[in-house]
Formats: C-alpha cells, sequence, structure tokens
C-alpha cells in the first residue's frame, strides 16, 4: 500500500511527488533490530548492542572509525522499567548526539584556530581539569534541552493566553496550542534545512536510514543493496519526536486550561510522562506490521521527508561502515525486543 500526494514549490510551474510505499518501510521479512544511529557532521554515528561507532569521511576522503563500548545510562537496570527507559532514552542520545557531533566536528575545525577561548570555557578547564570535556557535553545537552522546552513547550501555552477571551473552551484552547506547536516545529526543522550543511547531514540521516534497512532484511551490506531501500524508517527519532508533539496534546488536554504559571509548570512536570510513553509507543510500533500501527507511524514518516535527503554512495559507504562496526557475533543480541 502506498500514499502519495503533490507539494507545490515556490515555482509555480513545478510540483513534487511524495511517495510513501508503506509496504516497503515495513517489510514483512525484516527483522527489527535495536541498532539505531545518527547523522553527524560528513559521517554517522551507529549505536549496537554492545558497542559505538562513528565514521566519518575526512576531507581527504579517508573513512575514520572511532569505536567504544556502551556504558552509562544505558547500562542501568531502570532501562527494563516502561515509561522510566523512555526518559533514560533521551537524555542518554542526546549526551551520545552531542558527543558524536563534537568529535566529528574536530576533523573540520581549522588545524590552528586564533580565536581565543570564551571565559565561561576557560572556567571550566580550569576548574575541572581532565573532566572539563564531559562537563561541557552535559551543559550543551542541558543548554539545548533548556532551549527546546521554552520554544516548543512553554512559548505555544504562553502565546495561547492571548485567545482566552475569544476561545472559552479549555479542550479547544489545548487542541489550538498543540497545532501552533506542530506547526512552530515544522517551521524550525523547514528554516534549517535550508542551509547547505544540514543538508548534507540530512543526507547522512537517509544513508544510516536505508543502512538500517538492508541489515533488517537480511541482505549483505553494500552500496548496491542498501541503495535500494526507503531513507524513510518507521523507528526514527524524527517520528518520536511527532509521537511527542500528539501525546503532549492529548496529555496536557486532561488538565484543562489554568493560568499560565500552573500550565507551564504542569508541562515542564508531564515532559518526562510525554517522553516516556512516546518512546513505548514507536518501540511498540517498530515490532508491529498492523495496518493500525502503518496509520499512526504516517506523520512522523512524512515528517522525515524533510529531515532525510536521498545520500550518495560515498555516504553509504560511511553509514556501512560504522554499521560493520556495532555488529557482533551474536545474531540475537541486537533484536528490537
Amino acid at each position: 500500500m502506498s500514499l502519495t500526494f503533490v507539494v507545490y514549490t515556490e515555482n509555480v510551474n513545478t510540483e513534487r511527488k511524495i511517495n510513501l510505499d508503506f509496504e516497503k518501510i515495513f517489510r514483512k521479512q525484516c527483522r527489527p533490530t535495536s541498532i539505531g544511529g545518527q547523522a553527524v557532521i560528513e559521517g554517522v554515528m551507529m549505536r549496537g548492542p554492545k558497542d559505538i561507532a562513528i565514521a566519518v569521511r575526512k576531507q581527504d576522503q579517508e573513512i575514520v572509525v572511532k569505536k567504544e563500548e556502551v556504558k552509562g545510562m544505558a547500562k542501568s537496570a531502570l532501562t527494563k522499567i516502561p515509561i522510566v527507559r523512555g526518559v533514560i532514552a533521551l537524555i542518554d542520545s542526546m549526551v551520545l548526539g552531542v558527543k558524536s557531533l563534537t568529535y566529528s566536528a574536530e576533523f573540520f575545525e581549522e588545524e590552528e584556530s586564533t580565536e581565543e577561548k570564551g571565559k565561561f570555557e576557560s572556567w571550566v578547564e580550569n576548574t575541572f581539569g581532565d573532566k572539563a570535556g564531559d562537563i561541557l557535553i552535559y551543559f550543551s545537552v542541558f543548554t539545548a534541552l533548556a532551549f527546546g522546552i521554552l520554544l516548543f513547550i512553554i512559548s505555544p501555552t504562553v502565546a495561547m493566553n492571548f485567545f482566552k477571551t475569544k476561545i472559552s473552551s479549555p479542550w479547544m484552547l489545548n487542541l489550538v496550542e498543540g497545532i501552533f506547536r506542530i506547526l512552530l516545529f515544522i517551521g524550525y526543522v523547514t528554516l534549517i534545512s535550508k542551509m547547505k550543511d544540514i543538508k548534507r547531514v540530512f543526507q547522512y540521516h537517509g544513508a544510516e536510514h536505508k543502512t538500517i534497512h538492508c541489515y533488517e532484511s537480511n541482505l549483505p551490506l553494500t552500496v548496491e543493496n542498501a541503495r535500494q531501500f526507503p531513507t524513510l524508517h518507521p523507528r526514527c527519532g524524527t517520528s518520536f519526536l511527532v509521537f511527542v508533539m500528539v501525546v503532549s496534546l492529548l496529555l496536557f488536554s486532561m488538565i484543562g486550561w489554568p493560568n499560565p504559571w500552573v500550565r507551564v509548570l504542569s508541562r515542564l512536570l508531564l515532559m518526562p510522562v510525554v517522553a516516556g510513553i512516546s518512546y513505548e509507543i514507536i518501540k511498540w510500533a517498530g515490532k508491529s506490521q498492523s495496518q493500525f500501527v502503518r496509520w499512526i507511524s504516517y506523520p512522523g514518516l512524512l515528517f522525515q521527508k524533510l529531515t532525510t535527503r536521498e545520500p550518495d554512495d560515498s555516504q553509504l559507504e560511511v553509514a556501512i561502515e560504522a554499521m560493520k562496526n556495532v555488529l557482533t557475533d551474536d545474531k540475537e543480541a541486537d533484536l528490537w525486543q
């Protein structure tokens, strides 16, 4: 089954058909794997059951791979508890994502930087010594998380306060807030997707998905095999974020429409619950082949059309190299549980 619709570009004489072929995305013969990844600067990070590998193509076209063992929160016993494991997975993936991006960026910085370090960075290095790198990474994660909460959670609910005199229904106010949040998120991603460097990252994102599709189909990991698969994947982090938007809309609607301060506080307190529920949904959807799952996955897959691009063969080579470095001899170790 496939769904097709038309997107009209700025040039009124051109149009682009987007085809979501569910039969290619939800393959009946696939073995859903827990292996996931992330696009980085000119590379791909893959995370397997035991190892993490970051493959980056340097400016001289050499592919370098950094491999390390999975550790930290991912090994915690809390990852077995439903809902709670979703919160842990979100934080852990953000930390790993920042580390991976920082590592890949090092290959493209100038060899000799004439810029002086900022006062905060210098203070952290002088205060924490060898731990300064980790402190800066966690600070980056905190900053990114705070920015996301401020932009996509707090600002929509504050903005909707101006509509309270025109909309009397608490349920309708929450609905409008949720729609505004989704449109804000779409606008943000659309805006950054115009940047040249981000387009390259989105191509590597597509390469990551194609490689995972290839592996789940039990085909040899080659460029020729990976090339045939779609850039969309049902267990993508983009789909997770779409579930977060929808779950937050439903959950926030249950608490009515109190004063602005209570609304902001309630949304902050409920965000871990929203993340946990969204994680459980995408985890379940990743294992199911039902028609219902295909339909609830549709918005997330549609949104992936913004965050993925068709990769070239050289980008597929990098993603495949990252994947090969996280595979284990135990064929059951990476199955999606």
